[in-house]
């Protein structure tokens, strides 16, 4: 999930971080299943009754790309971190296909970036350079290769500048297909004695759909295969695209979400077929309710939750909470990390750029707007903060 270019490029030099055994010692009381955070939410908010979303403690803590401030994300390394540190969703797949139709995960289907493909001989003449919704894009795209191809590459961390701790790890994972990640749940939901969650984002649906790769319905096989398309289902489906969710929900029955970029951007989708409404003009109480004829949700950017003046610091909320929930719609913003760079200013700390700052205080002010759950690429902090912020 994202597309702010500003929230997945920040650089800089890269400091000392908390130790990662101290993060899941602190997450103890979560992880182990004493008194903490997920009960008291179910507590005060009523997590456990009726199934389904009702079923999930509020804030509800997403592990964006499973735990991917520690481990390369979308692997099943990171995914399964996820669970340990107490996310009560994983965002297990960024679904892009390959040249023989299989959805895998991957941030998006440009694999340069966040593969070993590079170190790959037998594939540098697949290296192009592509539009992707209107921005040009140079390098190894998944819908050039087969999945047996794929399966050859390892992960490697997409942001080693600022996590070169998750280093450590590049080349350990492969890549998942999200047939693989429908498996995983079921056998983490055994193996952990409760259900799994995941929540996987069909990303760039229109540009597939050109290509003779309708990502959609190969969705709605999987899940009816695995007999997770119900209303109840523990699949929760987003898009930046509204017409994808449109699509699904004549597929599918399960519960699914519009992401929402910067307040001026246009989804893609909108850009192909004429339609000249904003971000703007989809948050608008009017908006909001043609949502809702056929979403469960929305996930906003942070920044239209709490927007940010010229220096980087938080502003005044906007409505955009109470008027998603008027319209019945839960939100779940994206994404909170611990580093400096990718917090708000006030909440920054000390001179090295790519150090944890205040990730709780940032956590404490986003979580008092009424927000639902939130991203995070740390769901042990998510956790941490959610019983701060539950237990007053």
């Amino acid at each position: 999930m994202g597309t702010q270019r500003s929230d997945e490029q920040a650089g800089g030099t890269t400091g000392r971080r908390a130790l990662l055994g101290a993060a899941v010692l602190g997450a103890g009381g979560a992880v182990l299943g004493l008194p903490g955070a997920a009960r008291a939410a179910d507590a005060r908010h009523g997590g456990g009754r009726g199934g389904g979303l009702k079923s999930l403690p509020v804030p509800t803590v997403i592990g964006h790309r499973g735990a991917s401030g520690y481990r390369p994300e979308h692997t099943f390394g990171s995914y399964e971190l996820a669970l340990d540190l107490g996310a009560d969703i994983v965002e297990a797949g960024d679904l892009v296909p390959t040249k023989d139709g299989h959805l895998v995960c991957r941030h998006e289907p440009e694999i340069g970036g966040t593969t070993d493909v590079a170190d790959h001989p037998e594939f540098a003449d697949r290296k192009r350079t592509k539009s992707l919704d209107g921005v040009p894009v140079t390098g190894w795209f998944t819908e050039d290769f087969t999945l047996a191809e794929l399966k050859t590459l390892r992960a490697t961390e997409r942001v080693p500048a600022n996590r070169p701790h998750n280093t450590l790890y590049d080349g350990r994972w492969e890549i998942p297909t999200f047939e693989e990640v429908l498996r995983w749940q079921d056998e983490q939901t055994r193996k952990r004695g409760k259900q799994v969650w995941i929540y996987p984002e069909l990303k760039h649906p229109t540009y597939f759909r050109k290509l003779g790769l309708g990502t959609e319905e190969r969705l709605a096989r999987l899940l009816r295969a695995y007999g997770k398309d119900r209303k109840n289902s523990p699949v929760i489906i987003q898009s930046f695209e509204p017409t994808s969710i449109q699509r699904m929900n004549k597929l599918v029955r399960n519960p699914l979400a519009v992401l929402l970029s910067g307040a001026d951007s246009r989804p893609w989708d909108f850009v192909e077929t004429g339609d000249p409404r904003t971000t703007a003009d989809l948050i608008t109480p009017e908006g909001l309710k043609e949502i809702a004829s056929y979403a469960q949700g929305i996930g906003p950017t942070l920044d239209l939750v709490i927007p940010k003046d010229s220096a980087g610091r938080l502003t005044e909320p906007t409505t955009l909470v109470r008027d998603a929930h008027r319209a019945g719609l839960i939100l779940h913003p994206y994404t909170m990390r611990n580093e400096n760079p990718f917090l708000p200013a006030e909440f920054r700390k000390g001179g090295d750029p790519d150090a944890y700052g205040d990730v709780f205080g940032a956590f404490r002010t986003y979580f008092a707007t009424g927000i639902d759950g939130v991203f995070t690429d740390n769901p042990d902090t998510g956790v941490l903060a959610r019983e701060d912020f539950v237990n007053g």
